[in-house]
């Protein structure tokens, strides 16, 4: 008999680019928190991938320098809640995807009248206020077991580059191990 297939998320979590990307993500995070010490109500933008991060913003270099070494060094010291951040693309996309569905799940079988659909508006409204409750510890959970890695292992910085694009400034920290 046939052992049926089974997802395992740690094994899929763990391989080498994916778990790269997560380090790489909980870095990011852990910079931006770093950052938001050194440099209150300075809007920044992260974006992780592979080959490390980008940080989108008004940072001077050194600072970011020191705000990326401080947040590795945190990472390394057992401060993993570093890699969790409220304004994390996993906490909306988590949003975006419960309202959308509860919403969604309302209008099945509401008919091709507009008045039916109206009708359920109010529900709908209701079930995707709900969502968005539930979504906001749900995609802090997402982010601590999925989309980041608080345990930065064997990731090192490479290097940080900066370049200026019309008023903004766009770094970029390299990563590998």
């Amino acid at each position: 008999m046939r052992r049926p297939l089974s997802l395992n998320i740690s094994a899929i979590l763990e391989l080498p680019i994916i778990s790269h990307v997560r380090r790489n993500h909980g870095l990011e995070h852990a910079t931006l928190h770093t950052l938001a010490n050194h440099l209150p109500n300075t809007m920044l933008i992260g974006h992780s991938d592979v080959g490390g991060f980008w940080i989108i913003g008004d940072v001077p270099p050194e600072v970011l320098h020191t705000a990326v070494l401080e947040a590795i060094a945190r990472l390394r010291a057992g401060e993993r809640q570093l890699a969790i951040h409220p304004n994390c693309g996993t906490n909306y996309v988590t949003a975006g995807a419960l309202a959308g569905l509860a919403g969604a799940s309302v209008m099945l079988g509401s008919g091709k009248r507009v008045q039916d659909k109206l009708a359920r508006l109010p529900f709908a409204a209701a079930l995707a206020t709900i969502a968005l409750i539930i979504s906001q510890p749900l995609g802090l959970l997402l982010q601590a077991r999925v989309t980041t890695s608080g345990d930065p292992g064997s990731l090192e910085v490479t290097a940080i580059s900066h370049k200026k694009q019309g008023r903004m400034t766009v770094h970029r920290v390299q990563t590998r191990g």
